[in-house]
């Protein structure tokens, strides 16, 4: 690998003499996350699908499916109603993969050449032995020689997921191929249905990214500049939360470390106005250089997956938005506020309220509708319009709308964008 940190701009941990740090106040964070993030600007639509993984450096699994799985909903949402088939053919092309799975905020599909910056993650699970099960060595053992022998598997096709009790009761097999997933003894790249197929890493990682074993100083800075380089600036909670620094493998350390860490990815040190005590933080110097030449473009008008990373970390939305946000799939039906699955509504760069969808043959039910303000109820009913557009739905019926005095708007606005 001739120049490992390209990607995230890594400059060598002399260039640490920088000037007096930047102010950076509430709304121009907020502009350079919107911009990072794919949602303010052309930028945002460049390279496709993988384009917008490489830049958000991470893109969250789930299996929960309303209108579509997250990891669809998340191009979709940047890039408009482009060809569900894409976005799988763009993840997970046999011939060509684009991305791994590995943990990362969570379970995440990352971009293939990221592969040697989570050694230390790696390493880190390997010495501590486990992650939630006990670890057979010996079906270890089995797993790894079946996948040399006979190629790509499924937990399915190696012997069963479960072993027969609650759904994270799993067999031998399955803890034993997770296992080699988190320590780099297996990896993968592709899935039939949503099954993983495990693979061995001398078949799909190429062996530049395969033989490099960068130290853990170094795979701590690349991941501080992925993180940087996919929120515009971030502060040393937004690095630990974006990554899960501290969940997985070595930790982050002192503040001292994050901030050797991000002068060694070439981040610019900035401070957060607007606050009852300015916080200190890094930038991205791309970003600062987009805002500088006026930091303008086109807002997306969308839904965003419970999952996206814009909205991923609850504190920072609160903090950026206003916006309150947290998924209530798994809170009792009764003490559910805004619905099972609720999607965020983004419009000219605000959070301005939210929907519970669902679907029924070509008929997205919109079950819940929360219009935050008036200027919510067109750009709701165009995000509405489109999401059904994509997902093949010909028809649109609302549920419960609020608050009452936005009803007949939000309606009157859905009726003419769907006739």
């Amino acid at each position: 690998m001739s120049d490992p940190f390209a990607r995230v701009g890594i400059v060598g941990e002399d260039a640490q003499d920088v000037p007096d740090d930047r102010a950076l106040t509430p709304d121009e964070v907020r502009r350079l996350t919107l911009h990072a993030q794919g949602f303010l600007g052309a930028d945002g639509r460049r390279g496709g699908v993988t384009g917008v993984l490489r830049r958000l450096g991470a893109v969250q699994l789930d299996t929960i499916s309303v209108l579509a799985r997250s990891h669809e909903l998340v191009p979709y949402a940047r890039l408009g109603p482009i060809g569900r088939e894409r976005v799988e053919q763009a993840y997970w092309d046999p011939g060509r993969p684009a991305a791994f799975e590995y943990w990362a905020h969570a379970a995440c599909l990352l971009p293939l050449e990221d592969w040697p910056y989570y050694a230390a993650r790696r390493r880190g699970l390997l010495a501590s032995g486990r992650r939630w099960h006990q670890v057979s060595q010996q079906t270890c053992d089995e797993v790894l020689a079946r996948l040399a022998s006979e190629g790509p598997l499924t937990a399915t096709q190696l012997g069963g997921a479960k072993a027969g009790g609650p759904w994270w009761d799993w067999s031998e097999v399955k803890i034993a191929a997770e296992w080699l997933l988190d320590t780099g003894q297996a990896v993968c790249v592709r899935r039939v249905g949503w099954r993983r197929v495990y693979d061995l890493p001398e078949r799909v990682i190429p062996a530049a990214l395969r033989e490099a074993e960068p130290s853990d100083a170094e795979c701590l800075a690349y991941l501080v500049g992925v993180t940087a380089r996919a929120l515009g600036v971030a502060t040393h909670a937004d690095f630990t939360e974006y990554q899960r620094l501290n969940w997985y493998g070595p930790k982050p350390g002192s503040a001292d470390r994050l901030d050797k860490a991000a002068a060694t990815a070439g981040l610019t040190p900035v401070t957060l106005a607007g606050r009852a005590k300015p916080q200190r933080a890094w930038a991205d110097p791309a970003a600062l250089a987009w805002l500088d030449t006026g930091g303008r473009g086109m807002h997306r008008t969308t839904l965003l997956s419970p999952f996206d990373s814009l909205i991923w970390d609850r504190k920072r939305t609160l903090r950026m938005f206003g916006f309150t946000h947290s998924l209530e799939a798994y809170v009792p039906k009764e003490k559910r506020v805004h619905g099972y699955y609720t999607m965020p509504l983004l419009a000219g760069g605000r959070l301005l309220g939210r929907v519970d969808p669902a679907r029924s043959g070509k008929t997205l039910i919109a079950r819940q509708v929360t219009l935050e303000k008036a200027a919510a109820a067109v750009p709701m009913a165009r995000a509405l319009a489109e999401a059904a557009s994509w997902v093949g739905c010909d028809n649109i019926v609302t549920e419960r709308i609020g608050p009452s005095p936005l009803v007949q708007p939000f309606l009157t606005a859905l009726k003419a964008e769907v006739g």
